[in-house]
């Protein structure tokens, strides 16, 4: 049984090892007769890799083109789905963030992508701004596209190393009332780079991996200690589960000093 994901204009398949080829044309016109937006029929050639969570696709049927259009949470969005990662399954996870924020706010999204996180949060919660740091230069380029498709002012994109732009916010005296983590499936956390530039009371979604959310919870409160931090976890949430029993967990903490 193949599972898919929808991206607007393009349908991105993958299919169990050994599936025949008639077999996978077969599921490919049925989503095109099905899905009438749907007018790409692409098959996930091997899994996401590294940091900037790109993977290659083999073309099935339907129009030859890898440039998503996709509509969430009334955004829109243009990106190639093979240099820039996006999952629609967050859709609610950014839904969930912007009704959270006040519109006096200004906020930080790290490892921002194309932007989806940031767009959703500057269009639904009118914060005063929103900062969106992505390593990807060609994501970053489709990130800056999407915010003029969308007409926001309050969006800015940053294209860089959270490690160097840290540092350069820091400097331009930029501290935030939210930061927004939807990370990498990294040992890294970045957390260190985040208790610098968040402000007292603020607050931080933070988004981690692993088999369960105690050893998750455990490595937050050793990063905070470690920047001599107190944080107070007010919400500890699954939203999704990314290989048979490990799991992406949000946690939404303050920061108290």
């Amino acid at each position: 049984m193949a599972s898919y994901d929808i991206l607007g204009n393009i349908a991105i398949l993958k299919f169990p090892e050994g599936t025949k080829k008639s077999e996978k044309i077969a599921k490919a016109k049925e989503i095109l007769n099905e899905k009438k937006s749907v007018k790409t029929i692409l098959e996930k050639q091997d899994r996401i890799k590294g940091r900037l969570r790109t993977f290659k696709t083999k073309y099935i049927l339907g129009e030859k083109s890898l440039i998503a259009n996709y509509t969430e949470n009334g955004c829109k969005f243009k990106f190639n789905v093979e240099t820039c990662y996006f999952s629609p399954r967050l859709s609610n996870e950014r839904k969930e963030i912007a009704q959270q924020i006040k519109k006096n706010e200004k906020v930080l999204v790290l490892f921002a992508g194309v932007a989806p996180f940031s767009i959703v949060i500057g269009k639904l919660a009118k914060p005063e701004v929103v900062y969106s740091v992505e390593i990807n230069r060609e994501a970053s380029k489709y990130a800056a596209e999407n915010v003029k498709l969308n007409k926001l002012e309050n969006v800015k994109i940053i294209q860089g190393d959270v490690k160097k732009v840290i540092p350069k916010l820091l400097k331009d005296k930029l501290k935030f009332n939210r930061i927004v983590m939807p990370r990498p499936n990294l040992k890294e956390t970045f957390l260190k780079e985040a208790f610098k530039t968040i402000k007292k009371n603020g607050i931080i979604n933070y988004y981690g991996f692993g088999k369960e959310q105690n050893l998750l919870i455990n490595q937050i409160k050793k990063e905070a200690k470690s920047s001599k931090k107190k944080i107070k976890i007010l919400r500890i949430k699954k939203a999704g589960e990314i290989a048979p029993y490990k799991y992406r967990f949000r946690v939404d903490f303050k920061v108290l000093s």
